[in-house]
């Protein structure tokens, strides 16, 4: 058993290489846009609604309340790309009940995606919000001479939020392979359900962190006046 679907590979020439990785990543894609196009196609036509359509409703409501809750007034705005690195991250966890799947979060490539996409999105929500000029004064603040440590800090977050979510679905898969060649019947059942759960618990970890870091990103700082 592979460790990380990235030593599974299913194509390789010179540099370019295909792994599960890769294939996995995009299928997921394709069926969470496609699933979601299903459940919405009858919106607003009739009034009946099916049970996907309901239960996709009620994500996005919890999603978007969630959102609202740390901060961020029009969670609307924000809800496309919180919400979709949620439902990415928690189909991932919710796959693993599937034999031979490994989840694509344990792969290091993936995490660092994933972080990378929230260090780009934090200043463009907060260049949108606050502008420019409003935007880079909170790199200033509360004094010139903390730049470089707010610089730091920019990065140093995003590698957090990386090598959390890789450490925890890699410590998932590996702690099931252990006991697969160990007891191969009802242990590795109970933490297949435990991974689970944690998988859950880091995607929604991994979307309110992302929220914090918006919500910080676009709320004005008064600045402070002497005494």
């Amino acid at each position: 058993m592979n460790i990380s679907p990235d030593q599974t590979v299913y194509f390789s020439y010179g540099f370019i290489q295909i792994n599960a990785t890769l294939v996995v990543t995009w299928l997921m894609m394709a069926a969470l846009a496609v699933g979601s196009i299903l459940a919405t196609r009858n919106f607003g036509k009739s009034s009946r609604r099916s049970r996907a359509q309901n239960f996709l409703e009620m994500t996005v409501l919890l999603i978007a309340g969630q959102i609202e809750a740390i901060g961020l007034k029009m969670p609307r705005r924000y809800l496309p790309f919180i919400g979709s690195l949620f439902l990415f991250i928690a189909s991932s966890s919710l796959l693993t009940i599937l034999p031979g799947y490994q989840p694509p979060t344990g792969s290091l490539s993936t995490t660092v995606a994933l972080a990378l996409c929230v260090l780009f999105a934090v200043p463009f929500f907060g260049i949108w919000k606050q502008g420019l000029g409003g935007y880079l004064k909170t790199y200033l603040q509360p004094t010139p001479l903390m730049l470089p440590f707010n610089l730091i800090g920019e990065l140093s977050r995003t590698l957090a939020l990386a090598v959390r979510l890789f450490g925890n679905m890699m410590s998932g898969v590996m702690i099931v392979a252990v006991l697969l060649s160990l007891a191969p019947l009802f242990i590795p059942v109970l933490m297949t359900v435990l991974g689970l759960v944690t998988g859950m618990v880091q995607a929604y970890i991994f979307s309110v962190l992302t929220a914090v870091y918006i919500a910080s990103a676009t709320q004005s700082h008064p600045e402070r006046r002497s005494p």
